[in-house]
């Protein structure tokens, strides 16, 4: 379960930075259609050196709270089994902590969110063929509804580009595996983008493309030359801001990966933190911590250096300006 916590210490800003800021902030963006508006000398940028806001468990407003699937099986003994005697009592305490995200999933791609972590499991005992999203619960909604929902977006946002992690499989056999992926191809017929060199949106565009599916599974992805490999996300599994800042800067030390990567700003607790703080939630820590997460967010810089950052996904990624934060990072490639 991912969650944030109150950070005591803020980031600072260097003066050159908050120079750079102050003009970002009086430009204005439509957070619809950003990539639309980009500007021409950003247009020729391969992907992977932008800045891009991502959206951290992203189907997880949906999740089933009323006890009609099980709890995923990879959740404590102990909380299988407190589900299993007593629902009604622990459903809505478990949503509370893994909900990670409030708004739908194409509220969230209005907000600017551009690329969609996927997590996707089959139902113990659902021996449909049905998938779905899960995270500690399962969502009530389809894997196919969802993709047919974000079709129907781009189809009304042709110049958009979303980038769509499939990861964490629950339970998913060679044939479920396969089901998903012609799933995947029937509803974005000729909007998938090819894996060959690192795109560009221009070429994006030029071509009608606008989905790049990244899938984890090798012997998928090596069979499918439309499926970009597993795209690395920077988890830092920490509880508290300051923890997770820390953790961030030393994957950056590391330098970037040659391809797509995410950092992820989620931070994460764990079952006996939640015992101790019941009458919180996941949505509180984060309204918390994100003064102290997006002052560093906003020090960062795209590009192709060693320290540059691409995808930065978020949970509740609604609040705080998080995704036009991360999209005003790329005005710094122009300077």
């Amino acid at each position: 379960m991912g969650a944030a916590l109150c950070a005591t210490t803020e980031v600072m800003e260097p003066r050159s930075e908050r120079r750079v800021s102050q003009v970002q902030t009086r430009a204005q963006v439509r957070m619809d259609s950003w990539m639309s508006h980009m500007p021409p000398a950003l247009q020729d940028i391969p992907l992977n050196l932008l800045a891009i806001p991502g959206s951290h468990n992203a189907i997880t407003y949906n999740l089933d709270k009323q006890g009609k699937s099980a709890v995923d099986p990879s959740q404590p003994d102990l909380l299988k089994k407190a589900d299993k005697y007593t629902s009604g009592l622990i459903r809505p305490l478990m949503h509370k902590w893994c909900e990670t995200q409030n708004l739908t999933v194409t509220q969230q791609l209005n907000s600017g969110i551009r690329y969609c972590d996927l997590r996707i499991g089959r139902r113990p005992k659902d021996n449909s063929s049905n998938l779905y999203f899960y995270h500690g619960l399962y969502s009530k909604v389809t894997v196919e509804a969802i993709l047919l929902e974000i079709r129907k977006w781009l189809d009304n946002h042709p110049n958009e580009v979303v980038i769509l992690s499939f990861s964490h499989f629950l339970d998913i056999d060679n044939n479920r595996h396969m089901r998903l992926v012609n799933t995947i191809r029937k509803i974005f017929s000729g909007k998938l983008c090819p894996r060959t060199e690192m795109p560009t949106l221009r070429k994006m565009w030029q071509s009608g493309q606008q989905v790049i599916v990244s899938y984890e599974e090798s012997a998928i992805v090596n069979r499918n030359t439309d499926f970009w490999p597993h795209i690395p996300y920077w988890w830092a599994n920490k509880v508290k801001a300051r923890d997770l800042i820390k953790s961030l800067e030393k994957h950056k030390s590391g330098g970037r990966p040659r391809g797509f990567f995410a950092a992820g700003i989620n931070l994460t607790v764990d079952l006996p933190y939640i015992t101790k703080h019941l009458h919180k939630s996941l949505k509180d820590l984060v309204k918390t911590s994100n003064p102290a997460v997006l002052a560093w967010v906003k020090q960062q810089r795209p590009g192709n250096h060693q320290r540059g950052i691409n995808i930065v996904a978020a949970d509740f990624v609604g609040d705080g300006r998080f995704a036009q934060t991360v999209v005003l990072l790329n005005r710094k490639l122009l300077n």
